[in-house]
């Protein structure tokens, strides 16, 4: 019975041990970017769905979603409908491809991603 016990409780630290390495992975939920473009074409479309990976404050995903963005807005389109450039250190990906564009944001492991 004992070592059936001392089993369990190994299972159960193993199993805890395991679980902040997950939610460590996860994206964090940022605050939009509300009217980026005001007095142009694009007034009143936010930059939506903010999220950050390996990003130490929202502050800085939202500051990157915001520049690269305003970068990619002055770049041709391409042909493929995925635009590809570097804003900063920061490769960028954006999908100008169905009714919203999604664009992400790499530097080294960590991640930026929004919605155009």
């Amino acid at each position: 019975m004992k070592r059936a016990l001392a089993l369990l409780f190994a299972a159960v630290a193993v199993a805890v041990a395991g679980a902040p390495a997950a939610e460590a992975a996860s994206y964090r939920t940022c605050a939009a970017v509300d009217n980026p473009y005001p007095g142009t074409r694009y007034e009143g479309v936010d930059l939506s769905r903010i999220r950050a990976l390996h990003v130490a404050r929202c502050t800085s995903a939202r500051r990157v979603a915001r520049g690269a963005h305003h970068k990619a807005l002055g770049l041709t389109p391409p042909p493929s409908g995925v635009r590809t450039f570097s804003w900063n250190g920061w490769r960028v990906t954006g999908d100008l491809r169905g009714d919203s564009d999604t664009y992400v944001a790499a530097r080294g492991s960590r991640r930026v991603r929004w919605v155009f």
